[in-house]
């Protein structure tokens, strides 16, 4: 009986905040992590962001290496295994399941005109993503 790799843990927003800059630096320390975090938010203070980040390690959002003075935390989930998670839930939660849904929405409002070419490239060059 094969079973099925658990889901990743739904972060918080604030948690997706510092993944992402987790996920652009690599492996960092809290050091690390709280100097680029200032690049964006100048008000974090360091304690805030330890915190968080061992939060994070608790509920196996980060991995944490222990063998070295200064611990090196690193994300535990792939960006595009986390996102396609959330996406999930919010396409059952806020679209009725439905992606079409999800994707007129983003289509409608959210997204430029220089992104709706991309994706109509993104389409031609692919055509098993498209159902015509």
């Amino acid at each position: 009986m094969s079973r099925k790799p658990a889901k990743p843990p739904k972060p918080t927003a604030a948690e997706l905040d510092l993944l992402r800059v987790i996920w652009r630096l690599g492996p960092s320390t809290v050091k690390d992590v709280h100097q680029a975090r200032l690049a964006e938010r100048p008000d974090a203070t360091y304690a805030t962001v330890l915190r968080l980040m061992q939060v994070m390690h608790g509920k196996g959002l980060l991995t944490r290496d222990e063998s070295q003075r200064s611990h090196v935390y690193a994300a535990a989930h792939a960006q595009d295994a986390l996102q396609t998670n959330l996406l999930s839930e919010l396409i059952q939660k806020a679209f009725s399941g439905s992606g079409k849904a999800l994707v007129m929405a983003a289509l409608s409002e959210h997204v430029t005109a220089r992104e709706r070419e991309e994706i109509k490239r993104f389409l031609k060059d692919n055509p098993e993503h498209r159902d015509d």
